[in-house]
C-alpha cells in the first residue's frame, strides 16, 4: 500500500497497469490461489464482463489484464480503500442517476478507445460461483455506444482435482475476514478464469449479448469440458 502511495502518482497508466498485474498476481500467490486461463484470446480493447464470486475476483482478472472496475459509487468514500480503487482506474457508477451514467459511459468509452480493458460483474452482487444470477444488461450499454466488443469470463474456485469450491466465495452475510480465513485454511485453490468469444456489438442490443453472455458462462461453470480443462495453463 505504502508502494502504491508513493509509485503511482508518478507512473504512467501503462506502467501502473503492469504494477497492477504483477501485485495481483503476487496476492494470488500470498494466497495460495494459482490461476489457470482458458478459452479464447483477449480482445484488446474490449468490455471484459464475469460472473462475481469473490473479491479475489478482481485480482485474478488483473493478473489475467490489468482492467479498469466499474464500482458503486460509495466505494470512492471508504477509507484507503476508496483510494486505492480511483488510482487503479475504478469508475465510480451513482446508480439511478441517468445524467451520471452519461457521464460514466464517456468515461468507459475513453478508457477502451485508448485500448485498455474495462471490467464489470453485471450480477451486481456475489454467489458461491455455483450458478450465475441475472445480469444487468444496462451495464453493457458503454461498449455499444463506442462500438466496442464484449468479452465474457466464466469465474470458477476449483480445488486441484478439478472439484468445485466455495471456499473462496465471498457472499451472504460473509465478511472479508472470514473469506480470508476459509481461503488459508484451504491448502491450494485454483481460480479458473475461462475467456469466451469476443461479441460484436454492432446490430445487437444489451439484452441480447447480457443473455448470450450469461448463458454462456452459466454452462462453463455447470459443465466444464474436456477439451476445455485440457487446454489449460497455468498463468506465467
Amino acid at each position: 500500500m505504502l508502494t502504491t502511495a508513493l509509485v503511482f502518482p508518478w507512473v504512467s497508466l501503462d506502467r501502473r497497469g503492469r504494477l497492477r498485474q504483477r501485485w495481483s498476481k503476487g496476492l494470488l500467490a500470498l494466497l495460495g490461489i494459482v490461476p489457470r486461463i482458458s478459452g479464447a484470446e483477449l480482445a484488446r480493447p474490449a468490455l471484459l464482463i464475469a460472473n462475481h464470486v469473490s473479491w479475489v475476483d478482481i485480482f485474478a482478472i488483473n493478473a489475467l489484464s490489468p482492467s479498469a472496475f466499474v464500482s458503486k459509487a460509495d466505494v470512492r468514500q471508504w477509507p484507503i480503500i476508496g483510494w486505492l480503487a480511483a488510482m487503479n482506474e475504478t469508475v465510480f457508477l451513482q446508480r439511478g442517476s441517468r445524467g451520471h451514467a452519461h457521464i460514466i459511459n464517456a468515461e468507459i468509452a475513453t478508457r477502451m478507445a485508448a485500448g485498455r480493458h474495462v471490467a464489470v460483474f453485471p450480477e451486481g452482487t456475489t454467489t458461491d460461483g455455483s450458478h450465475v444470477q441475472h445480469f444487468h444488461a444496462a451495464l453493457l450499454q458503454p461498449a455499444i455506444a463506442a462500438g466496442q466488443p464484449v468479452q465474457a469470463l466464466a469465474v470458477c474456485y476449483r480445488t486441484p482435482d478439478g472439484t468445485f469450491t466455495r471456499a473462496a466465495a465471498y457472499d451472504g452475510d460473509l465478511s472479508v475476514l472470514d473469506s480470508l480465513k476459509a481461503i488459508i485454511a484451504t491448502p491450494r485453490i485454483e481460480v479458473h478464469l475461462h475467456v469466451l468469444p469476443a461479441t460484436s456489438t454492432t446490430d445487437t442490443n444489451r439484452r441480447v449479448i447480457a443473455a448470450q453472455a450469461h448463458a454462456a458462462i452459466g454452462a462453463h461453470i455447470a459443465q466444464p469440458g474436456v477439451a476445455d480443462i485440457a487446454r489449460e495453463r497455468e498463468a506465467a
